[in-house]
C-alpha cells in the first residue's frame, strides 16, 4: 500500500469516535469464548471468538436454529442432521445440512439480483479472492439514520481504500441475535450506494445485518452495487466490541458453481 494512502488512513482514524469496548469480545450472550475446563478429564471443546492473544477476531456468526432469516419470524430452523451415526452402527458420524445460501454471515454474487448474470454464470465461484482478502477499514456509522449519500460523505473515507466494514445500529440492537427478522435494520439507501460507487475505490462492502441494503431500498441498492460486477457484498458480520480502525480481513466463500450466495467464514487480523 502506498505511503500516502497509509497517511490518509491514520488521518481518518484520528477523526473517528471509538466505541466503548470491553475487554471481552464480543459482549453478546451466547458468544462467550469457551476454553478447556480445569479438569483434564472433562471433554469441553473450545469455542473461541478471539485467537492469537487478541490478534485475530472471528467476525462470522455461529449458526443456530434461532438465527434470523430474511422475512420470517421463525428463524433458520433445523439445518443439521446426523443420518449416519456411530451410535446406530455406522462406521463414522456423517452429518448433512441444508440452508439458504443467504443465511448467517454470507456473500452476494452478481447473479443475486441480475438474472442475465445468473444465467451467464456470475456465481460465488467467480468472485475475486483478492478483493475478499486484504487491508480493510472498520468504521462506525452515525446511529440515527440509514447509509445515505450524506452519511457516506460524512465518513470521509479516503481514495485508495478498497474494503470497508460498516458497523451500524444493527450491532447495538443485536439484531443478528434475535430470531425474528426486523425490517427496521440499518442499510444502504440507493443514493448512498450510488455515492460509494461513484466517489470511492471500495470493492468490498461489509455490514452487520442480513442485507447491505435498507429494506425500503432493498433491490435498488443491490442493483447499484452489483451491476458493475466489481463490488462484493459481505453481509451479517459480527462486529461487536471491535475498535474502528485498520485490519486485515479474510473472507472465504464456498466454491458453489451456480450459487448466487454462499456462507463464509470471515476473520479480522490486527
Amino acid at each position: 500500500m502506498k505511503p500516502t494512502v497509509l497517511r490518509l488512513f491514520f488521518f481518518l482514524l484520528s477523526s473517528i469516535s471509538f466505541s466503548h469496548a470491553t475487554t471481552a469480545y464480543p459482549s453478546i450472550p451466547g458468544t462467550t469464548s469457551v476454553e478447556y475446563g480445569a479438569d483434564t478429564d472433562a471433554l469441553i471443546p473450545p469455542r473461541r471468538e478471539v485467537y492469537g492473544n487478541g490478534r485475530i477476531f472471528d467476525v462470522s456468526h455461529r449458526y443456530s436454529t434461532n438465527m434470523p432469516a430474511f422475512e420470517t419470524n421463525d428463524g433458520v430452523g433445523e439445518f443439521l442432521w446426523l443420518p449416519k451415526s456411530m451410535k446406530n452402527g455406522s462406521l463414522a458420524n456423517n452429518s448433512e445440512f441444508k440452508m439458504p445460501t443467504h443465511t448467517g454471515t454470507h456473500v452476494d454474487a452478481p447473479g443475486h439480483v441480475f438474472d442475465h448474470y445468473f444465467d451467464a454464470g456470475f456465481d460465488v465461484d467467480t468472485l475475486d479472492l483478492e478483493v475478499l482478502n486484504g487491508p480493510a477499514l472498520l468504521v462506525d456509522v452515525p446511529r440515527d439514520k440509514n447509509i445515505t449519500a450524506e452519511v457516506m460523505k460524512s465518513l470521509h473515507i479516503p481514495k485508495g481504500v478498497r474494503r470497508v466494514l460498516f458497523r451500524t445500529l444493527n450491532t447495538d440492537r443485536r439484531l443478528m441475535f434475535q430470531k425474528e427478522f426486523d425490517s427496521s435494520y440499518v442499510g444502504f439507501m440507493k443514493d448512498g450506494a450510488q455515492w460509494l460507487v461513484d466517489n470511492t475505490d471500495i470493492k468490498l462492502v461489509g455490514i452487520d445485518y442480513l442485507s447491505v441494503a435498507a429494506y425500503d431500498d432493498l433491490i435498488p441498492s443491490h442493483l447499484v452495487f452489483l451491476e458493475g460486477r466489481e463490488i462484493i457484498l459481505v453481509e451479517a458480520l459480527k462486529l461487536d466490541d471491535i475498535q474502528p480502525g485498520i485490519y486485515s480481513v479474510h473472507c472465504l466463500p464456498l466454491r458453489l458453481p451456480g450459487a448466487e450466495g454462499s456462507p463464509i467464514r470471515c476473520i479480522l487480523i490486527k
